[in-house]
């Protein structure tokens, strides 16, 4: 039986020790601020991002990894007959899985490549689990069969505290933005199926924990909590106020809290605080 390697991009919500643990390797995306340009998770860090992202005179701009790269690691890890499975980011989000295929076409190592069809730590729960199957001597299929099955149970939320960067980056019109700005309304989002939608708005801080409250109310009927995780840009009392929520429902859940990726902080912006969780 072929050995599997796992592959993914830099937005997987990973930590390094998961990353060791599971043997996973990163192909990183590049960001620019203000005309420098760092490579993540190389010559920066996700909060040193959001504090350069504080002090830019403009929106930071990231950028999906070079074709080259892609190829480079495929052959490096088929050199010695291994499989490589490439989970990456949903294509909504960013070319990076379009740039991940082409590559496959171009090695010599058999690569499969599929869309998380979402990204952080929700693309990051697809990777242990796959990781896991494959550890158990799974095949490629199973591999992939196990990562979707994760996907299906899992749900990421998130509440943008300020639409200012989404204008910014084009993501909703000028008119929209202000018009929240000046009502102080807060959209919710949520990420399913490789789509963004927005299930809900609602107007300051107490409607947000209204709905954060009826969101986990929701999460306690369910189907059994597996993991949790918080992923945020600077959110401060309310990502402390959604962890105390959390803790509260699921003592016996530990909560990963981080600072989110900068490909999702550039578009959502400071205060964006976002749920992440799967079930069995």
């Amino acid at each position: 039986m072929a050995n599997i390697k796992l592959v993914t991009d830099s937005s997987a919500g990973l930590t390094d020790e998961e990353i060791k643990e599971y043997d996973i390797t990163i192909v990183p995306l590049s960001v620019m601020i203000d005309d420098q340009v760092y490579v993540e998770r190389e010559d920066i860090t996700n909060d040193e991002f959001v504090a350069k992202m504080a002090e830019s005179a403009n929106l930071p701009k990231t950028s999906q990894p070079p074709l080259g790269k892609f190829v480079e690691v495929f052959d490096r890890l088929g050199a010695d007959g291994s499989q490589v499975l490439c989970i990456d980011m949903m294509a909504s989000l960013s070319g990076t899985v379009h740039a991940a295929e082409q590559a496959a076409t171009m090695t010599e190592t058999d690569v499969t490549v599929i869309d998380s069809l979402t990204t952080d730590r929700a693309l990051a729960y697809q990777l242990i689990e796959a990781a896991k199957a494959i550890k158990a001597g799974a095949t490629m299929e199973e591999a992939v069969a196990k990562a979707r099955e994760t996907e299906k149970k899992t749900t990421l939320y998130l509440a943008i505290d300020n639409v200012k960067n989404l204008v910014a980056g084009g993501r909703v019109s000028k008119f929209a933005g202000t018009l929240s700005g000046v009502l102080n309304i807060k959209p919710m989002l949520k990420v399913g199926n490789g789509e963004i939608e927005i299930p809900a708005k609602v107007r300051g801080n107490k409607g947000m924990h209204k709905l954060w409250s009826q969101i986990v109310a929701d999460m306690v009927k369910g189907p059994e909590i597996v993991a949790i995780g918080i992923s945020h840009v600077a959110a401060g009392k309310e990502m402390e106020w959604l962890k105390a929520q959390l803790n509260e429902a699921f003592p016996d859940i530990p909560v990963l809290v981080r600072t989110t990726v900068p490909v999702i902080a550039t578009n959502t912006g400071f205060g964006a605080n976002c749920l992440i969780y799967y079930t069995k």
